[in-house]
C-alpha cells in the first residue's frame, strides 16, 4: 500500500453517520488517507459499498463493527477487524438493532410526555436505512427546535438518567470478544480511555482482546502514553482512527485528523489471519457467553 496514514474508525449511515459509505471513501480520497475502516454500530452493512468505491479510488477499505457493551453499569465499546463472517456477524447483531429501533421508539414516546412530539417516520427517514439511535432522535430534535444542536439533545433528555432516556440490551463485554474473533476478526477496545479499569482491560485480554484504541479524539497525551505501554506489554495491536460520524455532529473528530501508519491495516489482517488458522495466542473466549445466529 505504500507510505500514507489510516482513519480506522469511520462511521456511515449505516448505523449513526450523516455520510453514506461511498460519500465517506470519497472524502478519505480527497483528504490523502490511504486506508479507512468502516466501523459502524453494530452493523456491517455500510462495508461492501464503501470497499467497492475505494476500489475505484484506490483507498483501501477495512471491514470493521463497532459493538456497545456493558458491564457493571459501565458502557464498553468493542472494534472488530478484517472480520472474514460478515454475513454471520451482521445476522448475529440482527436484535441488537431490532433492540435499538423498539428503544428509539420508547424514547419518542417519553418526548412526547415531555411536551417534544417528535415524528417516527422522521427518525427513520434520518436514518436512512441505517442502525436507528439517538442521533437520530437528536437530529430530529434539532428540526423541531427542542435543542441547539444534536449534542445537547442526550445532555438534556436522553442520556442515562436524564428524562427520555431507556436503556437497552447489550452483549457483554467477553461476548463481543469472542463473537468477533468467531467472525474471523480482531477485537480491539475501542476509545479505552471512556471506559473500563486497567483491571477489566487485562481480563479481557485473558477473554482474547489484541488490541487497543490508542489514538482516539478523546485521549490526552497522558492517556496516549498509558495505553501505549498497556499494548506493548501485552503484545497487542495499537490502533487509532478519529470515531467520525459527520461534520457538526459534536462526536469524534474529523475524518482524517486522528490516524495511525497505514502498515497497522497490515498487521490488523496478518493478526486476523492467525485467529482463523488457530495460531493466535490469546483464548477464545467463554462458549456461554456467546449468542448464536444461523
Amino acid at each position: 500500500m505504500g507510505k500514507g496514514r489510516a482513519d480506522l474508525h469511520v462511521h456511515t449511515h449505516a448505523s449513526d453517520g450523516l455520510l453514506s459509505p461511498e460519500a465517506v471513501v470519497e472524502l478519505a480520497t480527497r483528504r490523502g488517507l490511504a486506508a479507512i475502516a468502516i466501523a459502524d454500530h453494530d452493523s456491517v452493512l455500510g462495508f461492501e459499498p464503501a470497499r467497492a468505491r475505494g476500489a475505484q479510488l484506490g483507498l483501501r477499505v477495512l471491514a470493521a463493527v463497532e459493538i456497545s457493551t456493558e458491564v457493571n453499569g459501565c458502557e464498553i465499546h468493542l472494534l472488530g477487524y478484517a472480520m472474514s463472517r460478515l454475513d454471520w456477524l451482521h445476522a448475529l447483531l440482527s436484535p441488537l438493532r431490532e433492540a435499538r429501533a423498539v428503544r428509539a421508539r420508547s424514547m419518542l414516546e417519553r418526548l412526547s410526555a415531555l411536551g417534544m412530539p417528535v415524528a417516527w417516520e422522521r427518525v427513520v427517514e434520518l436514518a436512512g436505512g441505517g442502525v436507528l439511535g439517538r442521533p437520530h432522535i437528536a437530529r430530529a430534535m434539532v428540526e423541531r427546535g427542542y435543542v441547539r444542536s444534536p449534542l445537547e439533545a442526550p445532555e438534556n433528555y436522553l442520556a442515562r438518567g436524564r428524562p427520555a432516556y431507556i436503556p437497552r440490551h447489550r452483549l457483554t463485554p467477553t461476548a463481543a470478544v469472542a463473537a468477533v474473533r468467531r467472525a474471523g476478526g480482531v477485537p480491539v477496545l475501542a476509545h479505552p480511555g471512556s471506559g473500563p479499569s486497567d483491571p477489566v482491560i487485562r481480563e479481557l485480554g485473558r477473554q482474547g482482546l489484541r488490541g487497543l484504541e490508542v489514538y482516539h479524539p478523546c485521549h490526552g497525551l497522558g492517556d496516549v502514553a498509558h495505553y501505549l505501554r498497556l499494548a506493548q506489554e501485552h503484545g497487542w495491536c495499537v490502533t487509532g482512527g478519529s470515531d467520525f460520524h459527520g461534520s457538526g455532529e459534536g462526536e469524534g473528530g474529523d475524518l482524517g485528523s486522528c490516524t495511525v501508519g497505514v502498515e497497522t491495516v497490515e498487521e490488523l489482517e496478518a493478526e486476523a489471519q492467525a485467529i482463523r488458522d488457530g495460531t493466535d495466542p490469546a483464548a477464545c473466549g467463554r462458549e456461554g457467553d456467546t449468542p448464536t445466529a444461523g
